[in-house]
């Protein structure tokens, strides 16, 4: 009897665990599992929208966020919304107010440099400006650089303070691809100058110029090893292609408009990456994050991962935005970009032009 009462006390056990063991959620993966990040899994967040062709971005020391617009506006985005107005902004084809960069120094000196497109007569030109902001205005007007030459397209436009605290300035070659090859023209190229707009004493040509034979050099950042590296349009029209990531180097030849993709020519640098004759990424903004060279594409309508060990590119979010040129990792780890849809080469989405967020977690 005893027996029998030991065998049904353990078969009551038994279909006790059974029926009262919680249950594994259906979705949670083996321990031995690692799931794949893909982009439908990504989360992008609408920081503004209703912007008009954005084209830079930059963080203030309060956190609030400035943003160039094209037509001649800074927007400024956060706890306080209001917009400020530089002179003399010609807003033209791919001309206007471009590029803005705070002086590592900002908080001391309150510096502000903007790229952008002026004209006298029918005479178009870039100019490098330094202001002064406080309170959200701007005073103290210094024109750096002038007569940089402009045309409604090709006009660079991209402004970043180096490592060295020198300001280095991507230009276009205003339609004249032959302005590229030529050091004592400003067009076509990447320069260099000090924080007051005069020039350093180990410039390679006794100018402004830093590195040559650039047809319309967008995107500009340095690695954890200090290189230096852009993002650069190849040819357009019908035979659009070979766009370009560039490791720049002081005093060199990259080639517009005699080399382009794998082409080779004594005294020219190939690009590090092309997209080749069959893909244009048309990129723009560059940053590093997480030890790989992420850019944007306007044609290409995605952000691009460059590993710049492997020359390994993954291609994210393609199509998703479209049309894509801002790029900045903002002080709280997040990745910041805009999108370009109202510049007349996109299509325009519901509430466009939008400045978006994303986590950097993205980047592999």
């Amino acid at each position: 009897m005893a027996k029998l009462i030991s065998i049904v006390a353990v078969i009551l056990i038994g279909l006790a665990f059974i029926i009262f063991r919680p249950s594994k959620p259906e979705n949670t993966p083996s321990p031995s599992a690692s799931p794949s990040l893909s982009t439908e899994s990504l989360k992008s967040e609408v920081v503004a929208q209703g912007l008009k062709i954005p084209w830079e971005i930059v963080f203030l020391p309060d956190g609030n966020m400035l943003v160039t617009e094209r037509r001649g506006v800074i927007r400024i985005l956060g706890s306080k919304n209001d917009e400020i107005y530089p002179e003399g902004v010609e807003a033209r084809g791919e001309g206007g107010l471009l590029g803005v960069a705070l002086h590592p120094q900002f908080s001391k000196n309150n510096f502000i440099y903007l790229y952008l497109t002026t004209s006298s007569g029918s005479k178009i030109t870039n100019q490098v400006v330094r202001y002064t902001l406080k309170d959200y205005q701007l005073s103290d007007r210094k024109v750096l650089l002038k007569d940089i030459p402009g045309a409604g397209n090709h006009d660079g436009g991209r402004v970043e303070f180096g490592p060295d605290g020198l300001l280095y300035i991507t230009t276009g070659d205003a339609e004249q691809p032959s302005n590229a090859q030529n050091t004592n023209s400003l067009a076509g190229k990447i320069l260099r100058i000090k924080d007051d707009g005069s020039i350093p004493n180990d410039n390679p040509f006794g100018n402004a110029v830093y590195s040559y034979g650039h047809r319309n050099a967008q995107g500009l950042t340095w690695d954890s090893q200090g290189r230096l590296w852009a993002t650069e349009h190849g040819r357009s029209g019908s035979a659009s292609g070979y766009d370009e990531v560039n490791l720049i180097q002081k005093g060199l030849n990259y080639g517009w408009p005699n080399i382009q993709g794998d082409q080779e020519r004594s005294g020219m640098e190939k690009p590090f990456i092309h997209s080749g004759p069959n893909e244009t990424w048309a990129p723009g903004d560059i940053e590093y994050i997480n030890g790989q060279l992420v850019f944007t594409g306007l044609r290409g309508e995605s952000i691009y991962s460059l590993n710049p060990e492997t020359k390994s590119l993954k291609r994210l979010f393609k199509g998703e935005f479209g049309r894509l040129r801002a790029l900045r990792l903002g002080p709280d780890g997040k990745i910041y970009l805009t999108t370009s849809n109202q510049d007349g080469r996109g299509s325009v989405r519901a509430g466009d032009d939008k400045v978006l967020k994303l986590d950097k977690s993205l980047i592999q």
